[in-house]
């Protein structure tokens, strides 16, 4: 088994009910719950939300194939929110459940077919290399340099811009003279 925690970039996008347990009103506002952690086995995925105070008659799940949203109302006077919009890979969505336990609120997710996720979230694979003979060898290695500066942090970006402008305006480093 493999445990991991994980910070959700969750994707406020409506869901339509599969599994609705509570009636939502249009006007509620969420506390978007990112932290969290995952574990695995070879036919399900159990999602540990540490959170206290839950009652079941006020807790919504939608569970779809490639999605799941857990909304947790009037917890302290707080409405909560658990959501991956787009999954690794499908689910079971009859299959699926919750435990509330005093602390934490376990999601059990299904796997639609047997193995290891190595993330919960959906990827594209955008270092998968191109097909395409003619293409110039360098065009790979921009696409990389491209990737990793939209998806990097605010020092990966001025890094790359800096090492982007030296390069055309001919600045070179001497890299025996860079300091660890």
């Amino acid at each position: 088994m493999q445990l991991s925690v994980v910070t959700a970039a969750v994707a406020q996008a409506g869901v339509s009910a599969e599994k609705p347990s509570v009636a939502v009103t249009a006007s509620r506002s969420y506390v978007t719950l990112g932290s969290f952690s995952w574990d695995q086995d070879n036919d399900k995925i159990k999602i540990y939300v540490f959170l206290e105070g839950v009652d079941e008659e006020k807790m919504e799940t939608f569970f779809k194939p490639m999605s799941v949203d857990i909304k947790f109302h009037d917890i302290q006077g707080k409405n909560y929110r658990c959501a991956i919009s787009k999954l690794n890979k499908e689910i079971v969505p009859e299959k699926c459940k919750v435990a509330i336990k005093p602390t934490k609120v376990i999601i059990t997710l299904f796997k639609a077919s047997k193995g290891n996720w190595l993330d919960l979230y959906f990827k594209e694979d955008k270092l998968k290399p191109g097909l395409d003979k003619d293409r110039d060898p360098m065009a790979g290695i921009m696409d990389l340099m491209k990737n990793m500066y939209e998806e990097g942090d605010d020092d990966m970006k001025r890094t790359i811009a800096k090492a982007w402008t030296d390069a055309r305006s001919g600045k070179t480093v001497d890299p025996s003279s860079r300091s660890l």
